[in-house]
C-alpha cells in the first residue's frame, strides 16, 4: 500500500506513519518541516498546503492508495488539498473531531446526531473549531465522493501528546508532594490512544471502507482514580492524591478543563462529556488498549531525554495555557485541610 499523510511528524499523524511503516507500506509525508522531523523511512515532501504550487508538486509525487489528513482545520484550505489530490489517491481519510456535534458534551452523541452547519468553502473566520471541522468534512466528501473516511476522535492520549493534558498530570505527579485530585475518584472517563485510532483508520482503508466513525474509546475505560493513580505510579509514587470536591475548586474560580486538565465538574451542560458512543467503530473493529498502558507509555516518552521539552514546547499557543499554579494549589489544599 502507498500512503500519503498530510502532517505526519507529530502525535496522531506520527502514529499513522509509524503504523503504516510497521505494516511495510510506502509512506509519503507532506508538511512544512517545522513542527518536528519526519520519521526515518518516509519520503518527505515539504511544502505549505495553502500554496497551489506546493500542492501541485505534491500531487505529482503520487499516486497513493490513500491520503490521511490529520491537520485540516479550515474548509477552504482542505478543499484546495482535496482538489489537488482527487486524481492522485483512491481514498481520503480525514481526521475530524467529536466537537463536530453541537449537542456534545451536554448529550450523548453518535454518528447519527446532528452536526454543525458549515460550507465546504468556509474560511477561518466562519466558525469555531468544531464548526469548521464539519466544513472540512464536507469539502472532502464533495471532492472524494464515496471514497471518504471521516474519523471523529474524542479525547486522545498516548506518547507524543503535546496537548498538555496527560503530560501535565504526569509532570505534576513527578514533582511529588500533596497534589489536588479534582472531583470524585469513581468518576468514569472515556479516553483513546492515538495509536489505536491509527490502527483502526488504516484497517478501514485496507477494507475499502467509507463513511464516518466516532472514535471516543470504549465506554468507561478508566476512572479519575485509576487515571491519576497511574500517573502517580508511573512517576515513582512521589505524589499524594488529595481528592477535593467540585464545589471548593469552583469557589476558588478554578477553570474546568483548562486549569485542571480533563476535570469537568458535574453539571447539566457537560453531563455526557465521557459518554459519547463509539459503538459503530467498535463493531467495525476498533480495539482500545488499557488506559493505564497509554499513561505509562506516555510517561516513558515524556521523561526520556528531550521529551519534556517537546511536550511543553510552543507547538500550539492554545495548549497548556492557564494551568493551575502551585500557589493556587496550595491555597486550595489549605482550605480543604481547614474544613477537615
Amino acid at each position: 500500500m502507498r500512503l500519503l499523510v498530510i502532517g505526519g511528524s507529530v502525535f496522531l499523524g506520527q502514529a499513522f506513519v509509524e503504523e503504516a511503516l510497521g505494516r511495510g507500506w510506502e509512506v509519503t509525508t507532506f508538511n512544512r518541516g517545522r513542527s518536528a522531523e519526519d520519521l526515518p523511512g518516509v519520503a518527505a515532501v515539504h511544502g505549505d498546503r495553502e500554496r497551489p504550487e506546493d500542492l501541485a508538486r505534491l500531487a505529482a509525487a503520487g499516486p497513493w492508495d490513500a491520503v490521511v489528513d490529520v491537520c485540516g482545520y479550515v474548509p477552504g484550505v482542505v478543499g484546495a488539498s482535496v482538489a489537488a489530490l482527487a486524481k492522485s489517491a483512491a481514498t481520503y481519510l480525514f481526521v475530524s473531531t467529536i466537537n463536530a456535534y453541537p449537542d456534545f458534551p451536554e448529550a450523548v452523541v453518535d454518528e447519527d446526531s446532528r452536526q454543525h452547519e458549515c460550507a465546504p468553502e468556509a474560511g477561518s473566520e466562519d466558525g469555531d473549531y468544531g464548526t469548521l471541522k464539519v466544513g472540512c468534512q464536507r469539502a472532502v466528501q464533495e471532492g472524494f465522493p464515496g471514497r471518504t473516511l471521516i474519523i471523529q476522535p474524542g479525547l486522545i492520549l498516548g506518547p507524543g501528546d503535546r496537548a498538555r493534558r496527560t503530560t501535565w498530570w504526569l509532570r505534576r505527579a513527578s514533582e511529588g508532594g500533596r497534589m489536588v485530585a479534582p472531583g470524585a475518584p469513581e468518576q468514569e472517563m472515556q479516553l483513546i490512544d492515538a495509536r489505536d485510532i491509527a490502527i483502526f483508520g488504516l484497517d478501514r482503508v485496507v477494507a475499502g471502507d467509507s463513511g464516518t466513525y466516532l472514535t471516543s474509546g470504549t465506554p468507561a475505560n478508566t476512572t479519575w482514580g485509576e487515571f491519576l493513580g497511574t500517573c502517580v505510579e508511573a512517576t515513582g509514587g512521589r505524589a499524594e492524591l488529595v481528592w477535593v470536591d467540585d464545589a471548593l475548586l469552583l469557589a476558588h474560580e478554578i477553570e474546568p478543563w483548562s486549569e485542571l486538565p480533563l476535570w469537568m465538574p458535574v453539571r447539566e451542560d457537560a453531563a455526557a462529556v465521557w459518554k459519547a458512543s463509539s459503538a459503530k467503530a467498535i463493531a467495525a473493529g476498533l480495539r482500545c488498549r488499557p488506559v493505564a498502558e497509554s499513561v505509562r507509555d506516555t510517561a516513558e516518552w515524556l521523561f526520556a531525554p528531550g521529551g519534556m521539552e517537546v511536550a511543553f514546547s510552543d507547538y500550539r499557543t492554545m495548549a497548556g495555557q492557564g494551568r493551575l499554579t502551585s500557589e493556587k494549589e496550595r491555597a486550595v489544599l489549605a482550605e480543604w485541610d481547614a474544613r477537615g
